[in-house]
């Protein structure tokens, strides 16, 4: 019974998924909504799982400086599993609040701020157990360290000197240790101190009253007289009173200068109505963090003159009123609820009384028999070969299964118990894997993470990406020479999945080489006689290069160079070079000379 009562501020386990692991959250309110159900305003924890890799690594670093300062069992210290373990116990915290259905939670665990005094162990040891040092803020995706870390260990103690012996003297300098604001031992008697301290009153009441801004923030009289009656004005008459030796005469004559009364305020007087609102909004939202409240309400103020307004603000009626409606609200809500144990059947289970089959992560065709293990693959997680019950994990596609005792793990710390191989693949600097195409498959599913299935199953080999390559014949190369008018590559490209209407390429290239049309490309190259190339070069002449004559200088000494003067007729429309360009078919070179 008790174990399945829920109540504000405990640490529950979150259900939201039936194949991702639990959410971890604390429940700040019990709400009962319109339908009768009750709903759980919570605050959100995050695992590593759920966060960048650039954060895991500033996580990682938060933690080895830790170490260093700490004196407990450092992490070198621990195995492989124990370290692989530990970063499933590891959360951070967050502002962020949601709604959560009080029908999702699926049980209690405990979550504690990182105790440095404390050996890491202690957090394995103990079930449903976890740990968190950092703030994790999800829209700005940043981790910053927990303001309310509870200073604990040798490195926050004070230096304590050893004690004077008698008669021994304080080398030390006083001024720098402290400074002396009050004589007990004074020459004046209570009763003049008390009547000094009204006079100071009075003063500060008359100087409100010539104050035009004090005047419209105090219009009466007993407002003033209230105002006066602060603790301000009451530590600038008792320093008064000791800067000038106690002397009354004298002090009474600085509370009155020529200038006029002398009027001190605190922060209650100096902030303004719509000052105070936004520090009420602010706190409510950020609670004691000053910093937040700074930065996102007031950046006009100083962190001194919030902390000074916050201590005063708790001393108003204002604070009293506020404290009294959220008792009465606390009273009206939920503070605790009864969920019932959660008994429904996983939709991951395998079985085949559900309608899935039984050979997951087994032989195709063949169903699982508890009794007979070789018909199944081991568990993912401990490599187990038998259980009462089993879990379909990871991709379809894998076809991985975990035993009950590793699915309750992985649902609870939201990983394996072992590390696998793409969690190796992370921690090493270099793949030892020769296959390129291996290596980067690998890792793309170490990116992912995509379950890589252990040594320890069968079949633990990654499945790779099987590799082609288009092997163009001599026929398709002339073919795309020949027929350009049919095939218009450009267009067949912006449409790869249609097919080439490769019947009306062959009808043209037959059409042009009837006499090919039916047999296979056979050509005989036979060279012509020389009479024959001399007449034709005399009846057509060979055009002359354009020569580009320059004078000569001093600087350019008068020798032969070889210019490429580019062809701008053979861009195409968009500007890009076409195919006979590229292949040497329309440059022209031309000898330059004196």
């Amino acid at each position: 019974m008790a174990a399945n009562m829920y109540r504000v501020g405990d640490y529950v386990y979150f259900e939201n998924s039936s194949s991702n692991p639990y959410l971890i959250r604390r429940i700040e309110e019990l709400n009962k909504t319109a339908t009768g159900n009750v709903e759980a305003k919570v605050v959100c924890f995050y695992r590593r799982r759920d966060i960048s890799n650039t954060l895991i690594m500033l996580a990682d670093k938060h933690a080895k400086e830790v170490e260093e300062e700490s004196e407990t069992t450092v992490e070198a210290d621990l195995t492989d599993k124990q370290k692989h373990q530990l970063k499933h116990r590891e959360l951070f915290l967050s502002r962020q609040y949601e709604s959560l259905p009080a029908t999702h939670i699926r049980g209690k665990c405990s979550v504690a701020l990182l105790n440095e005094t404390e050996s890491v162990l202690s957090y394995l040891d103990k079930e449903d157990t976890f740990f968190y040092s950092l703030v994790y803020d999800p829209s700005v995706k940043t981790l910053l360290a927990d303001k309310g870390e509870i200073r604990v260990g040798p490195r926050y103690q004070a230096d304590i000197p050893e004690m004077l012996l008698e008669g021994e003297s304080d080398e030390r300098e006083q001024s720098k240790l402290e400074v002396k604001v009050w004589d007990p031992n004074s020459p004046l008697t209570d009763r003049q101190i008390d009547q000094f301290l009204v006079v100071a009153r009075a003063v500060g009441t008359f100087a409100r009253a010539l104050d035009c801004s004090s005047s419209v923030r105090q219009p009466s009289l007993h407002m003033s007289a209230a105002a006066a009656s602060r603790d301000i004005t009451l530590f600038h008459a008792m320093d008064t009173l000791y800067r000038h030796s106690y002397d009354l005469s004298s002090a009474i004559s600085v509370l009155v200068p020529l200038g006029g009364p002398v009027l001190c305020r605190d922060e209650m007087e100096e902030w303004s109505a719509s000052e105070a609102s936004l520090f009420e909004e602010a706190l409510e939202k950020y609670g004691k963090d000053f910093n937040d409240i700074r930065q996102d309400f007031l950046p006009w103020k100083s962190l001194t003159s919030i902390i000074e307004y916050y201590y005063m603000w708790k001393t108003t009626d204002r604070y009293v009123q506020q404290k009294r409606l959220k008792a009465a609200e606390a009273e009206s809500k939920l503070k605790q609820v009864y969920i019932p144990t959660y008994s429904k059947p996983n939709p991951n289970q395998i079985s085949t009384s559900n309608g899935k089959p039984g050979a997951v992560n087994g032989a195709v065709g063949t169903t699982f028999q508890p009794q007979n293990p070789l018909l199944g693959r081991a568990c993912e997680s401990c490599y187990a070969t038998q259980s009462h019950q089993w879990y379909s994990w990871g991709p379809p596609n894998m076809q991985c299964r975990l035993c009950a005792t590793c699915w309750l793990y992985w649902k609870k710390y939201g990983g394996l118990k072992m590390p696998t191989q793409s969690e190796e693949e992370k921690l090493s600097p270099s793949p030892t894997t020769e296959d390129p195409r291996v290596r980067s498959h690998m890792s793309r599913q170490a990116m992912q993470g995509m379950p890589v299935r252990n040594t320890g199953s069968p079949k633990s080999a990654v499945k790779t990406r099987q590799a082609f390559f288009l092997h163009t014949t001599y026929f398709t190369k002339f073919a795309r020479q020949v027929c350009k008018n049919t095939l218009r590559l450009r267009q067949a490209a912006r449409r790869p999945f249609v097919p080439i209407n490769y019947a009306a390429i062959r009808a043209e290239y037959a059409d042009r080489h009837a006499d090919l049309s039916g047999s296979p490309l056979k050509s005989k190259s036979t060279r012509k006689p020389l009479a024959c190339i001399i007449g034709y070069l005399e009846i057509h002449p060979s055009k002359k290069p354009n020569v580009i004559r320059s004078t000569p200088s001093m600087q350019t000494p008068a020798t032969k160079r070889m210019l490429t003067t580019p062809n701008h007729t053979s861009l195409s429309i968009l500007g890009k070079r076409n195919y006979s360009h590229h292949n040497g078919l329309d440059e022209l070179t031309c000898c330059v000379s004196d």
